[in-house]
């Protein structure tokens, strides 16, 4: 019997809803600590490029960092609980990455202020 690798097309009339997303997929979801949920992703995403850059294994990683290997494992599968932000931010410091907090007003004065955190 012969398979097709075709998938079938959806009817001509089905509409498909499209929602633009607000860069933060926690906030997209309504987690009530999405700003800080995002922000320890963007920290563990710098882990994780920091350690490939470095060519260290998990192990390796770890120690340096001050942890066990599981628990470079858990935080790379996304599983941040047990993590606070200044946790995350010291194992970057470990690995040799430099930390600037900085700051200041919120940019549109109706909101309240915000976390962000970038790396370059």
């Amino acid at each position: 019997m012969k398979r097709s690798n075709r998938t079938p097309a959806a009817p001509q009339n089905e509409s498909i809803e499209v929602f633009v997303g607000s860069g933060n997929v926690y906030e997209d979801l309504g987690f009530p600590d999405a700003e800080e949920r995002f922000a320890k992703a963007t920290l563990v995403i710098e882990l994780r490029q920091t350690i490939e850059a470095r060519r260290l294994t998990q192990a390796k990683a770890a120690s340096i960092m001050g942890v066990d290997q599981p628990k470079v494992s858990r935080l790379f599968r996304g599983d941040f609980k047990g993590f606070s932000t200044q946790r995350l931010l010291t194992m970057l410091t470990r690995l040799g990455r430099d930390i600037d907090i900085i700051v200041g007003p919120p940019r549109r004065s109706q909101r309240p202020g915000r976390i962000r955190v970038s790396a370059g």
